[in-house]
């Protein structure tokens, strides 16, 4: 697939299982995310892989979060299954600077690009993912368990592995007319 072609007709994987990427291929997704756009060249993402033990410590960690959150039983299941979704999860936060040129919103929105480069890296490699965000981006224990600082984000969630079903969404190309204005 070229690039275009996977550029214009990506779309997102719900149903993701193993084989996860791995090795070169793993490699790869994550130097497209190291190749987001960065100005002042200060690279504010950080990418934690979760997988095997790790799936297993975050759907205890998300279970937990919920039942103090006194959410009812089935969220909290929800919430313990939720990592379960696919064989990995790069978690993306953006690790954010305080710099003269370069203000916290534009580091979040890089290291937004990085996870789009990842998918499409993952894509063009046989893998497919889907970005999920949600309040436990925003969660203070859940913040702390992946190194976040005050001033750092989570962008979300990638979840990646093969997919299972023909990514969901339109095979028809939208229309961009009422996106697009000329200045």
């Amino acid at each position: 697939m070229d690039a275009l072609e996977l550029l214009i007709n990506r779309r997102s994987a719900s149903r993701l299982a193993a084989p996860a990427p791995a090795g070169k291929a793993l490699h790869n997704i994550i130097q497209a995310g190291m190749r987001a756009p960065d100005h002042g060249t200060l690279k504010p993402w950080r990418f934690i892989v979760v997988e095997n033990q790790g799936l297993e410590r975050l759907s205890q960690l998300l279970a937990l979060r919920a039942r103090e959150q006194n959410q009812d039983e089935k969220a909290i299941e929800k919430a313990r299954n939720a990592p379960f979704r696919a064989p990995m999860i790069i978690t993306v936060v953006a690790h954010c600077e305080v710099h003269p040129k370069v203000p916290q919103w534009e580091q979040v929105v890089s290291a937004g690009c990085a996870v789009m480069a990842m998918q499409m890296a993952a894509l063009a490699q046989g893998f497919n993912g889907i970005w999920r965000s949600g309040a436990w981006t925003e969660d203070r224990q859940i913040r702390e368990a992946f190194g976040c600082r005050t001033q750092d984000a989570i962008v979300g969630f990638l979840y990646l592995g093969t997919p299972q079903l023909k990514a969901s969404g339109s095979s028809q190309p939208p229309d961009v007319a009422p996106f697009v204005s000329y200045f």
